[in-house]
């Protein structure tokens, strides 16, 4: 705790114990200092667990900004990740390197924080698996982390429990059978960022408590300000969730263990329990107030242990070799890298088949992917309706989690499917399951709840990328299917491509979008996502059956390359047709056909990945997206071009720059938010990204007139005068 105050307010240490001078106080101190020091007695609670048990618990931090405190606790111990290692420990210029770097906001030239130590927990935080940077993402996930034979420590918000619904659930989720112990211990200091939280304003612990109760939980309600009662509350709950495990009678939803550790914000320190407590207590800065800068002496002095003391106490804390152990930063959670899975081949089918749905396939493939790796755990994040979205295979396989199963229809206790009208609840099981495979299904409209989860996954995945420390998790594909433009026959609610458009501006080699055309495709990039690790990678996949234009070795070309040739001759093309989307191509290769009947040489190709033609913003994003002349061959240069997008088109030609050779040369269709209760034909026409209105954009690239390339009818339905169905002749 002496550390962590330091770190908010100070410059450097002073191992004397003696007060500090004005010139040792940072002139803009920062810090979420009341929580900070509450997260101390619970983390120092859980290394004393861990040593008296000889066992290594894996530690879940939710409150990501109460990082000073496992930071603080770190250095004291000496378990500092490789990056921090040299740079802070327990010595006067360890700890001094410690606070002065804490908030220092030091750049380096390349543009990447100059110090191994951020305001949340990130890949240089020691053990740290989550920047909890969203409250209440930790709160859904904990249940699905551990596996069978591990044990998690989940520290949780009170703030969160009003940000995030989802975590009463737990009790529905959690089995003995597949899962490890778990212990959620909620820090209760009643104030949240400008206001008492609602449990204290409700009735404080004994409120919560009834309520935890009334969703299944067994609560305890422990001393938040004695580590000695972290100790007794993590160890009692484990043994109460042992007992009931153990006893072959036992039904569910279990008596989730709940620890309840009531303190006040900022306990130890001045300020504690007001607002201020929040961020910085003192009120006003003790490099500018003397009396500020008397109350920051006077509580440290309480605050402080003689390094000889501290000496003797860490030592009673890393006795791991002798106990045979990881230390806390190795626990399972951070050290998480399963095998690569056994991918089974696709069942491919020849291209120009009769057309069939590219769901059913990946449900097909999916189901063989299960089977071929029993020793990954499987869970599949429900939001609605998996037979709706033609994941009916993978339902039968799985079945849905449920407490007391209904005769005749998909459900077991056993279930590895998490169903709730809760995307965020239902993504974190997935994401959540590191050790195993995952799979995340939804309706496109409705992904973009998930877009917080699925960003702090991306943004640590990456972050620990640039530090050197690659993601060992296997990859998780989101599926959105029932998506805009098939979703016609719903309004615009459920009309929606934002969450890929979203997903585009993260990185491209951790966060991938694709846009599979057809049931081989669809197949080969699921296949792909599958082969990775540490990626989040977004398929927007069609549920109406759709010709098929790649053969199996066609399909997995198109994955590696990121984009193919569906028709036309690179040689001699006058124009080229992109197109992203399934329904896109389709209207593509309908204007190419009118093209060459007007005497053009369309050149029509489907891009599958446009992440990987970007102009990449550093060396990792880079190595993935193609080079020069791999986007030459498959976009000429200066190639007049008609991008059709599933996106909306304005953020598409931003993400395409590669290929944009400016507006006299390239332009793009695709979802201008219009939409209604219509048919996929009505969605495209309001869209303007039918086959006609992509042979009108061409004729803005070429000298000719409209009515050479369109018949008058046609022209009366895009100027809005006449039939939109007039566009449905068949092409000559």
């Amino acid at each position: 705790m002496w550390t962590v105050i330091h770190m908010t307010y100070a410059k450097r240490v002073d191992l004397s114990g003696e007060p500090l001078a004005r010139d040792a106080f940072k002139t803009a101190p920062e810090g979420h200092t009341g929580g900070s020091l509450n997260m101390v007695p619970a983390f120092v609670g859980y290394l004393a667990a861990n040593a008296l048990t000889a066992t290594t618990r894996a530690w879940l931090m939710g409150q990501g900004h109460c990082v000073a405190a496992i930071e603080a606790v770190n250095a004291l111990t000496g378990d500092v990740s490789p990056a921090q290692k040299g740079r802070y420990d327990r010595s006067e210029a360890g700890l001094s390197s410690l606070v002065a770097d804490f908030y220092s906001y030091r750049i380096g030239a390349d543009g990447a924080p100059a110090v191994p130590l951020g305001s949340h927990a990130g890949p240089n935080t020691a053990g740290a698996v989550s920047e909890g940077g969203y409250l209440g993402f930790a709160e859904v996930q904990y249940a699905h982390m551990p596996l069978p034979g591990e044990r998690l420590v989940a520290f949780l918000s009170d703030g969160a429990f009003e940000e995030q619904r989802g975590s009463d659930w737990t009790p529905r989720w959690w089995r003995a059978e597949d899962s490890g112990l778990i212990v959620p211990v909620m820090i209760l200091n009643g104030r949240r960022i400008e206001e008492r939280v609602q449990i204290a304003q409700q009735g404080g612990a004994e409120w919560f408590s009834e309520h935890l109760r009334l969703n299944g939980f067994a609560p305890q309600v422990i001393d938040g300000r004695d580590p000695a009662a972290f100790v007794c509350g993590i160890l009692q709950a484990e043994v109460d969730l042992e007992r009931f495990a153990a006893d072959p009678r036992h039904v569910y939803p279990a008596p989730i263990p709940y620890v309840i550790a009531e303190t006040v914000k900022g306990f130890g320190f001045p300020g504690a329990g007001t607002n201020a407590a929040h961020n910085l207590p003192l009120g006003t800065n003790p490099a500018e107030d003397e009396a500020a800068r008397n109350r920051f002496n006077t509580a440290a002095r309480a605050l402080f242990v003689g390094p000889a003391e501290l000496d003797r106490a860490v030592a009673a804390f890393t006795e791991h070799e002798t106990q045979g152990r990881a230390l806390e930063s190795r626990h399972p959670l951070a050290v998480r890298k399963p095998p690569l899975p056994v991918l089974p081949d696709g069942d491919w089918t020849r291209a120009g088949a009769p057309a069939s749905c590219a769901m059913h396939a990946l449900d097909d493939w999916f189901v063989r992917l299960v089977d071929a790796n029993p020793g990954l755990r499987p869970r599949v994040g429900n939001p609605d309706e998996m037979r709706s979205n033609h994941m009916g295979a993978a339902l039968e396989r799985l079945r849905h989690r449920v407490a007391v199963p209904e005769p005749g229809v998909a459900e077991a206790i056993d279930g590895a499917v998490v169903t709730a009208l809760n995307e965020e609840a239902v993504a974190g099981a997935a994401l959540a399951n590191k050790g195993g495979l995952n799979l995340i299904i939804s309706y496109e409209a409705f992904a973009v709840k998930m877009l917080g989860a699925l960003r702090q996954e991306i943004v640590f995945a990456r972050r620990q990328r640039e530090v050197g420390q690659d993601p060992g998790w296997i990859s998780v594909p989101l599926v959105v299917t029932s998506h805009s433009w098939e979703n016609s026959k719903n309004e615009q609610s459920h009309q929606d491509p934002t969450i890929g458009e979203a997903l585009f501006g993260e990185m491209s080699d951790t966060a991938r979008v694709m846009f599979p055309v057809d049931a081989n495709s669809a197949v080969a990039a699921l296949r792909t996502i599958y082969a990775g690790r540490g990626e989040i990678a977004c398929l927007i996949v069609s549920k109406r059956d759709m010709p098929h234009r790649f053969a199996g070795e066609t399909a997995q070309r198109l994955v590696t390359d990121g984009a193919a040739h569906v028709e036309g001759e690179v040689a001699g093309a006058d124009i080229q047709l992109v197109a992203i989307g399934a329904y896109q191509l389709e209207e593509a290769i309908k204007a190419a056909q009118r093209l060459k009947a007007r005497g053009r040489r369309p050149l029509v190709t489907a891009l599958l990945e446009p992440g990987r033609f970007r102009i990449p913003r550093d060396a990792i994003e880079a190595a993935f997206t193609a080079t020069d002349e791999a986007v030459n061959a498959l976009f000429p240069p200066g190639l007049p071009r008609i991008v059709a997008s599933h996106t909306r088109p304005e953020p598409m030609l931003g993400l395409l720059r590669r290929i944009d050779s400016g507006p006299g040369r390239t332009t793009a269709l695709g979802y201008i938010s219009r939409g209604g209760t219509l048919d996929v034909a009505g969605m495209l026409f309001a869209n303007r990204s039918t086959w006609a209105h992509l042979v009108d954009a061409a004729r803005h690239l070429f000298p000719e007139q409209r009515d050479a390339w369109l018949r008058p009818a046609e022209v009366d339905a895009l100027n809005g005068r006449g039939d939109p169905a007039a566009l449905g002749f068949i092409i000559e």
